[in-house]
């Protein structure tokens, strides 16, 4: 211990010495977070969440290869730290799962698309690095099953994942309802941290006319960015409500939920109001019947009442395909729909187009996968969907007698489903320039897988524990 002392007392004499008292305390608490990310998986989890939630564009002043992502960083301590733990035994060996092939199989034909891809446009370093970071996402799903293997350890990371995104809500909230100039202002003081580097705009309306109403965006830059992920938010958080002991006392995860709501109203994004609303519906029609008259009125409350007026009349334009956002949107489906019909089986790639005429921009998850890896990458896709789902189903019985687990095993189904809805609309989920988005989306099948997991131990009888360690580590 006293050799260690001294060698971060001399680490951080010289770092102050060679790069100033800032950068130097940077580092050291850098190297503080490096130790205790490898030292517990639970930190090296809450990490890659607060990331993901509160700063998901931050990038570290430096240039290595590349300007780093906290979220590079975060993700790839998470990776170590689990592998760390695995090869000192801490934690149970890999173990397959109904979706291990389906997950193997998208990941070689995003593989395979992609390199075919590059036959037409050219290989960028941004390019290249997002896709990378895109195919570690995927992968990740491995990682998730692997760690969380206990219902103790999942509840902790649900609760985390909903106390991060109380706090997402609440600053966009908060800054909805500062003077523009005020919110403008708090904003671009995260320039050090990469946000807004070209000086365009900050605040974001409704056709980007500041004559309109605004759309909060928080810390997530674009409102539908921050919309979808509360969206998911909400649906995680909502069995909470009904749950005998919820992740967080009952008073706090109302107004968690609460605040999530009013965020995602702010934000104006009709295809995540969707996705929230038909996640709630399904669970409430599953498990939940009593709470039907409770979401009736607040959908009437929502679409009547004064003061949501202009959220009510910008939902009914886009239904109706009045206004030009949707216009724009329908354009891209038309001219998705014809570069699937030329490309139909493997897509065009990652990197481009070889038809000048068009674009590699559609506002639909499905969509946008069948341009980019054809028909045969949709249809595993949807696999992969359809089997976490049926697996699900499946394993209904089991998780009626662990109440301990029910909750979060459908919230975290909820969760999926609501990005999904809401993906008919949008395409953030899968779109590799939204690292944290597709992240998200891989992390909350993981966990969703794992949740299943555990139903399917309890309706086979075996235990459902992690093994030696797993559990610990927090």
């Amino acid at each position: 211990m006293l050799a260690l002392g001294l060698a971060m007392a001399w680490a951080l004499g010289w770092g102050i010495a060679t790069g100033g008292p800032i950068l130097a305390l940077g580092g050291l608490l850098g190297a503080f977070l490096v130790l205790g990310v490898l030292s517990s998986i639970d930190l090296a989890f809450f990490l890659v969440f607060a990331v993901i939630f509160l700063l998901p564009f931050a990038t570290f002043p430096v240039r290595l290869v590349f300007v780093p992502t906290w979220l590079d960083l975060a993700v790839m301590g998470w990776l170590l730290s689990g592998l760390a733990w695995w090869a000192a035994g801490r934690t149970a060996a890999l173990e397959g799962t109904a979706l291990a092939f389906p997950v193997l199989a998208f990941m070689g034909t995003t593989l395979v698309t992609f390199l075919a891809g590059l036959g037409h446009a050219s290989l960028t370093q941004t390019v290249a690095r997002r896709f990378a970071e895109f195919l570690l996402s995927i992968a990740s799903f491995f990682w998730v099953v692997t760690l969380v293997r206990d219902p103790t350890r999942l509840a902790r990371l649900i609760r985390w994942i909903l106390g991060l995104g109380f706090l997402a809500a609440l600053v966009a909230v908060v800054l909805y309802v500062l003077p523009d100039a005020r919110a403008e202002d708090w904003l671009l003081r995260l320039r050090p941290l990469g946000y807004y580097p070209e000086g365009g705009p900050v605040l974001r309306y409704i056709l980007d006319d500041p004559q309109q109403p605004e759309r909060a965006i928080g810390t997530a830059v674009d409102p539908n960015l921050l919309g979808a992920t509360l969206s998911t938010l909400i649906a995680l958080a909502f069995p909470q409500a009904f749950a005998r002991r919820p992740v967080w006392p009952r008073p706090l995860l109302l107004m968690f939920l609460g605040t999530m709501a009013v965020a995602l109203l702010l934000t104006f994004s009709r295809g995540s109001f969707i996705g929230a609303a038909a996640a709630l519906l399904a669970l409430s029609l599953l498990r939940y019947r009593r709470a039907l008259p409770f979401l009736l009125i607040l959908l009437v409350g929502v679409l009547l009442l004064p003061t949501t007026r202009d959220y009510t009349l910008h939902l009914l334009a886009g239904l109706r395909g009045e206004d030009l956002a949707t216009r724009m949107r329908f354009g891209e489906y038309r001219d998705a729909l014809t570069l699937i019909s030329r490309y139909p089986l493997f897509g065009v790639g990652f990197a481009g187009v070889p038809d000048v005429d068009l674009y590699i921009k559609v506002a639909s998850i499905y969509l946008l996968v069948a341009v980019q890896m054809g028909l045969v990458g949709l249809g595993i896709f949807l696999l992969v969907i359809g089997v976490l789902f049926v697996a699900a189903w499946r394993a209904r019985r089991g998780i009626r007698r662990r109440p301990e687990l029910e909750p979060l095993w459908l919230g975290l189904h909820g969760a999926v489903l609501a990005a999904l809805v809401s993906g008919i609309f949008d395409h953030h989920f899968v779109n590799f320039d939204f690292h944290h988005m597709v992240q998200w989306f891989w992390l909350m099948i993981g966990l969703a897988m794992a949740a299943t997991r555990m139903a399917q131990q309890e309706a086979g009888g075996s235990p459902p524990g992690e093994g030696s360690g797993a559990s610990s580590g927090g």
